[in-house]
Parts: structure tokens; C-alpha cells; sequence
């Protein structure tokens, strides 16, 4: 892996020129935890390294859980519009 660039035109993470991962939605993309932008983290900390199989299906994993976490986030919110509850 050599650069990691977001095309959020397309939804790609870009970890080349020629390779990347689709169907990664803005909010994914930008999605934090403890101050750390999870996605582009993930793969910066493997800069300079070969992804195996192993690397590309758990950051795809990570992907779906961030996309998931998202979705219940957003339920979380609509169920409860205000804290503390009231």
C-alpha cells in the first residue's frame, strides 16, 4: 500500500492508483473514534505494507461495522432526541 486518497464521487478508498475499496460512503469515510478518523487510520497504519486476504476482508469488516454503527446511531437519535432524557 502506498497512499491512502478518498474519492467520495465514486465512494472509493484509494490505497494506490490502481486498487481501492468501493462503497464506502462519506459517512463512513469520516466516522471517529477517540479522536481517530477510523477508516483512513486503519490503513495508514499498514502504509508501506502488502494488504493479504486477511488485511482486505477485516477492513472490509470494519466497513460494514462503522456503516452499521452509523444506522443505530441515527435509531439511537430518533428514539431519544435529547439527553439527558426528560
Amino acid at each position: 500500500m502506498v497512499k491512502v486518497t478518498y474519492d467520495d464521487r465514486h465512494k472509493r478508498v484509494y490505497i494506490n492508483k490502481r486498487q481501492y475499496f468501493s462503497g464506502v460512503v462519506p459517512e463512513v469515510w469520516g466516522f471517529h473514534v477517540g479522536g481517530y478518523q477510523v477508516c483512513d487510520k486503519w490503513l495508514k497504519d499498514r502504509k508501506g505494507r502488502k494488504l493479504n486476504y486477511d488485511d482486505i476482508t477485516r477492513y472490509q469488516k470494519i466497513v460494514i461495522a462503522l456503516r452499521e454503527t452509523i444506522k443505530l446511531m441515527e435509531g439511537i437519535d430518533k428514539a431519544i432526541p435529547e439527553w439527558p432524557i426528560q
